[in-house]
């Protein structure tokens, strides 16, 4: 009877998002920014998903919901069939892009911070840290400050952060954005790892094409804003893969399809940002750059 509750278990959904829409009081009086959405997903148990979109589009927004840091003005979230609302749930863990070591502790106290916080005792905190420690390679700097590491290495400590608090569900805001593209590339070896043998479902946000064609069973396209999903690519790799998998030459048609979808709205987000850019070509150029009597038509 457990073995069916839990085979049914594995067989749901992880985290479901039904008609999820966000708007944001704008600067204009009674106006709202419509930022995303609706949206429907549902993420599989154990999947890496990707959310790849062009500038603007709500990606960040999207994991915030996720992560229950802000809510939903319309549609539902459910985590394991809880709802999501306006809180962090036990189980998922987040990283953010930038780094959020605390320059003051050492790496082990880094790790070891959430734990402190959630009332766990000395011994489990210890065991917990070292297994962290271990696992990501830092075992010989934990009594370095971050100040004494790396870009990559800053994130690895904000990753075992995450870790050690044991998440079924790892949230990663563009963790890599700020590292050169051979670092990406092995952090993203890391990301699998971990994967495998902590078994979580991660959601990642990224820009990078190459970085989500790598690292996902599945590849979430998002349209400019409002953002919605606009293509969901099964990328079809096996679970034993790594960076070393960029060689294939079905990696270079998924970062094509990628891009080829992605393309159009790009360039209506860059017409959102700039309504100037709308219009292209020599003549809207050099009309732009026309003193102002001219382009007025005096």
């Amino acid at each position: 009877m457990r073995d069916t509750a839990t085979s049914h278990a594995a067989s749901l959904p992880h985290l479901t998002l039904t008609g999820v829409t966000k708007r944001f009081a704008s600067a204009s009086a009674g106006n709202e920014l419509h930022a995303l959405g609706p949206i429907d997903l549902e993420l599989r148990r154990g999947e890496v998903f990707s959310v790849v979109g062009p500038s603007g589009c709500g990606k960040s927004t999207l994991l915030e919901l996720l992560a229950g840091l802000m809510p939903c003005s319309e549609g539902r979230i459910t985590f394991e069939g809880q709802p999501v609302a306006g809180r962090v749930p036990d189980g998922i863990g987040v990283v953010f892009q930038e780094d959020a070591s605390f320059a003051w502790l050492t790496v082990r106290k880094n790790i070891a911070f959430g734990l402190r916080h959630i009332g766990l005792d000395r011994q489990e905190i210890e065991a917990r840290t070292q297994q962290a420690l271990a696992f990501t390679g830092l075992g010989g700097f934990a009594d370095a400050f971050p100040s004494q590491l790396s870009g990559g290495m800053r994130q690895r400590v904000c990753i075992a952060r995450t870790l050690v608090l044991q998440p079924r569900l790892i949230l990663l805001d563009e963790p890599f954005g700020a590292l050169d593209e051979q670092t990406r590339l092995l952090m993203g070896d890391e990301v699998l790892r971990l994967w495998r043998e902590t078994g979580a479902t991660i959601l990642l946000i990224t820009h990078s094409l190459d970085e989500a064609t790598m690292l996902s069973n599945r590849v979430g396209v998002m349209s400019a804003r409002p953002g919605r999903f606009i293509d969901i690519i099964e990328t079809g790799w096996p679970r034993d893969r790594d960076s070393r998998i960029a060689a294939r030459p079905e990696f270079g048609a998924i970062t094509a399809r990628l891009w080829d979808r992605l393309r159009e709205e790009s360039i209506k987000a860059m017409r959102q940002a700039d309504p100037g850019a709308a219009q292209t070509g020599p003549d809207a150029r050099s009309q732009r750059n026309a003193p102002v009597d001219q382009r007025a038509g005096f």
